[in-house]
């Protein structure tokens, strides 16, 4: 194999995309839907797997999108799930994701949790969750990971960040939750407190301006989320808060590094959904509060810093197994500098601060465990774009158009 890899000269990182498509034309071929998973004592398992595609006017996307577009967007997951006792659940999930240069498709620990329920009845019900957990973010982030459960192929970026999605995706700690049920609806209550992941190179980026010798780390944080459901998801009103605190420790003295300091991050989100039988209608905003303590470097001076967000999305079944979908999404990093005009600099352009995205998009279901969308992004800014593969921000143009199709396999 050795001798294989140097001949053709393919390096580490092209040869996992080349093992990632082998088991993809194994999936599609059928080869996953002919092996029957048999139930032992409760045990369940579940997978998916998606491959898209990204074509860029300009700026990069998951990739060399701005080229001849970028097969560099996919998605492996396995879920297993054991419950040894009717009140005790097991359940783990293994995750591999290549998204350009800010994720390289590596295995990882995407949630690891006991779920012991404490009480449940015809009225309420309480547990308590222990492990990593996917955290309560406005309507999609715990299953954000399965295309299927996503409206688009991408999320609206105003509320999900992409760029930095490890840091609000799962924390490792201890979780609450509780349902109480009543004719006039349903309220899910859940509460949580454990550290947050930043170890990515994308955090660092986008909440300090670029990479430092040093070490950013995740402090104890705490997320809550209350939601009301009425006539089994007609009506959904959700708010989510959740406090992220970070610490930088410097590995250096200044000017080879920055001086250590605190960082504390807080968004408040609120959401809103109509589900009727041939159409849905949904609506997010977020307030966010981003503040810097003990820092005295050149851009990173101690300071708050108020973001705003939000989108609407409209979705119509056409057909029994077509859906479309429009949506208009805006993300103001500083809400008291809408145009980014105060913090351009050298490196970060002005539109580097803020990003408004019309998109078009369309979902076919192919059979009930293969599913085909395509969407269209006409973007005004570049906020959402991440660091890893736009290296250098002041080459990003301010208008640019995005088309990605996806194809999506789920067991």
């Amino acid at each position: 194999m050795t001798n294989i890899l140097k001949h053709f000269k393919l390096n580490n990182r092209i040869f996992q995309k080349k093992t990632v498509f082998i088991i993809l034309i194994l999936l599609f071929t059928h080869v996953l839907p002919s092996f029957a998973f048999e139930p032992v004592d409760h045990l369940q398992v579940h997978g998916f797997i998606s491959q898209g595609y990204i074509i860029t006017s300009d700026n990069k996307f998951c990739g060399n999108s701005d080229n001849n577009g970028s097969f560099d967007f996919r998605e492996i997951g396995l879920n297993a799930s054991y419950r040894p006792i009717p009140s005790l659940q097991i359940s783990a999930q293994a995750l591999s994701r290549f998204a350009g240069e800010n994720d390289d498709g590596s295995i990882r620990l995407d949630y690891g949790f006991m779920d012991y329920s404490v009480m449940d009845n015809d009225s309420c019900q309480w547990g308590v969750r222990l492990g990593r957990v996917k955290t309560p973010f406005g309507l999609y982030n715990e299953t954000r990971d399965v295309a299927v459960t996503r409206p688009s192929v991408f999320l609206p970026q105003s509320i999900y960040f992409d760029r930095t999605r490890d840091l609000a995706l799962s924390g490792d700690g201890l979780y609450l939750y509780g349902e109480y049920r009543t004719d006039l609806g349903n309220l899910f209550l859940k509460l949580g407190s454990g550290k947050p992941r930043v170890k990515d190179r994308e955090v660092e980026n986008s909440l300090l301006g670029r990479n430092f010798p040093g070490n950013l780390d995740g402090n104890i944080s705490y997320n809550g989320q209350l939601l009301y459901e009425k006539d089994g998801g007609l009506i959904r009103l959700a708010f989510t808060w959740a406090q992220l605190n970070m610490d930088y420790d410097s590995s250096a003295l200044p000017p080879f590094d920055i001086d250590s300091g605190s960082i504390k991050f807080e968004p408040y989100v609120f959401s809103a959904q109509i589900n009727e039988e041939r159409w849905s209608l949904t609506g997010e905003y977020a307030l966010r509060r981003l503040k810097y303590d003990d820092f005295s470097y050149p851009g990173i001076i101690n300071r708050v810093i108020k973001g705003e967000s939000c989108y609407i999305q409209g979705t119509y079944n056409f057909f029994e197994d077509w859906q479309g979908f429009v949506r208009y999404d805006i993300l103001y990093s500083n809400k008291d500098d809408r145009n980014g005009k105060k913090a351009e600099r050298p490196g970060h352009p002005a539109h580097s601060f803020f990003a408004k995205d019309l998109t078009f998009g369309l979902r076919w279901n192919i059979t009930e465990s293969h599913m085909l969308r395509g969407e269209y992004h006409y973007v005004n800014g570049t906020a959402w774009l991440t660091s890893e593969d736009n290296t250098d921000r002041s080459k990003t143009k301010p208008y640019w158009n995005m088309f990605s199709i996806l194809i999506a396999y789920y067991f």
